[in-house]
């Protein structure tokens, strides 16, 4: 689908706003309409926060200029990395109807890799999901950050 490529370069974009000690993922809101609503990346280090992941990060500001208060019901978020517990839980939780996401992350993602939480029968909720678009590209992104970091360290 080509539509969902471009959500993702839409993350990827994103991604290139992490500052040089965090992360490199991106994540973006769209509204039902296609409409970006937020955009945001990871900000741990430079905040100094453990809950400051992209998708928290997007899903807060999104909930600011859409929807009743924090229900994002008919909107797409999309990632460049599969989403680990937290953010899976909280895009369930706001009511997100679709993510979309780039690579997959076998050592914390939970949206089929290592945790299935969107996806879970027992929530009231549960998102439609695609992961793997733009993979390759995704995944550079971790690969060029964490090769710096280890030069560096």
């Amino acid at each position: 689908m080509r539509a969902d490529d471009s959500l993702v370069r839409a993350a990827i974009e994103a991604a290139a706003a992490a500052g040089p000690e965090d992360v490199p993922i991106g994540a973006v809101v769209f509204g039902p309409d296609g409409t970006e609503l937020a955009r945001a990346a990871n900000a741990r280090e430079e905040l100094g926060d453990p809950t400051a992941h992209a998708e928290i990060l997007a899903l807060r500001a999104a909930a600011r200029v859409y929807g009743d208060g924090w229900r994002l019901a008919g909107t797409t978020i999309a990632v460049t990395v599969e989403p680990c517990t937290m953010c899976a839980g909280a895009l369930v939780m706001a009511r997100v109807a679709r993510l979309v996401f780039g690579a997959w992350e076998p050592k914390t993602g939970a949206a089929g890799s290592l945790w299935d939480v969107v996806r879970d029968r027992r929530l009231t909720h549960r998102p439609e999901v695609r992961g793997g678009v733009l993979a390759d590209e995704c995944a550079a992104l971790l690969e060029d950050f964490f090769t710096r970091h280890r030069d560096l360290g």
